[in-house]
């Protein structure tokens, strides 16, 4: 209940009772409010315009939030970075190594596939830094796909590398006969003439003439297919070297292997002979690829100089006739 307030009225020598009125009291509140009001809004442009004060807790969320964004930054420059590196790899890879052991390049298409189906990155939605992360997120993940690709394609080269180094060492590459103790290549590969049966036929090898008991070597990696008495090739060695290549050592007066032992390229396997349909010491050769009786003249650069192989190769052209 508010107090009653009077006044002295010294006309009538007596306290009168002060009367307000309705007018002037919506005056004064009006001019209340907007007292308020003016310095409600004075308050807040002096706050708007004053540089922020942070407490403790935002000053360490922003250092930690340009802390997040540099590393950011460190961490797509790395990205870019390895994809430098890693874009080099493939060149090498489609136009060297795949070259090299003629397999075929990886497409582009296959090496830089995208992600299919749903959006892998709606939880990095919504977030102040969303686009930076979201972004450096893809990267990172065609980085590792790229890498995956890129892994799995030296795995086939090195299993490649590997069946080359083995086709390397078990292609017949060397002479079957030392030079020292080669008399003279005695026939080629070529029409010859027989010399028991008297008529022109096709000889599959190379005859070296040399003394008997002469050591007789494997031109390469191999497993001893036969090693048998025959009719016409009399004592024979067959050598199985894989990758379709056999190739035959006849005539041999002497077996130093057996089937199905493993050789290396200038073991020895047997002594020069003339077992058979032979007229003279020597060693009848043939190298067989797919089935197929090849010029074995084509087989001698493991060992032989330019020169070598240049008189080797005018005296297997010679039509003279043959020892078996």
């Amino acid at each position: 209940m508010s107090k009653v307030k009077y006044y002295y009225d010294s006309e009538t020598l007596s306290y009168r009772k002060i009367e307000h009125k309705k007018g002037k009291k919506l005056g004064y509140a009006l001019l209340g409010v907007t007292a308020s009001v003016l310095a409600g809004l004075l308050l807040l442009v002096v706050y708007l315009n004053l540089p922020q004060i942070e407490t403790p807790k935002e000053k360490a969320m922003r250092r930690e939030l340009q802390n997040m964004e540099l590393q950011y930054e460190v961490l797509n420059k790395k990205m870019t970075q390895a994809q430098k590196v890693l874009a080099e790899v493939q060149n090498r890879d489609n136009n060297i190594y795949r070259v090299y052991f003629e397999a075929n390049p990886i497409p582009e298409e296959q090496r830089k596939a995208g992600f299919g189906g749903i959006n892998r990155y709606k939880d990095l939605e919504g977030y102040d830094n969303s686009e930076l992360i979201m972004e450096t997120a893809k990267r990172l993940d065609i980085l590792q796909k790229q890498i995956v690709v890129q892994s799995k394609s030296l795995d086939e080269i090195a299993n490649l590398a590997e069946e080359k180094e083995k086709l390397l060492t078990a292609i017949p590459a060397i002479q079957p006969v030392k030079n020292e103790n080669l008399k003279r290549m005695a026939s080629g590969y070529g029409m010859r003439m027989h010399p028991i049966l008297k008529y022109r036929k096709m000889h599959n090898g190379m005859d070296f003439s040399a003394p008997t008991g002469s050591l007789v070597y494997a031109t390469g990696d191999a497993v001893v297919k036969k090693a048998k008495r025959t009719t016409g090739f009399g004592n024979l060695v067959v050598l199985d070297h894989g990758f379709g290549y056999e190739t035959y050592y006849a005539h041999l007066s002497e077996f130093k292997v057996r089937r199905g032992q493993k050789v290396k390229r200038g073991e020895i396997i047997a002594e020069v002979g003339s077992t058979g349909l032979s007229t003279a010491p020597h060693l009848h050769y043939e190298v067989h690829k797919n089935g197929k009786v090849v010029n074995p003249i084509n087989f001698y650069h493991g060992d032989l100089t330019a020169e070598e192989y240049d008189i080797m190769l005018n005296q297997s052209a010679l039509e003279n006739q043959s020892l078996d």
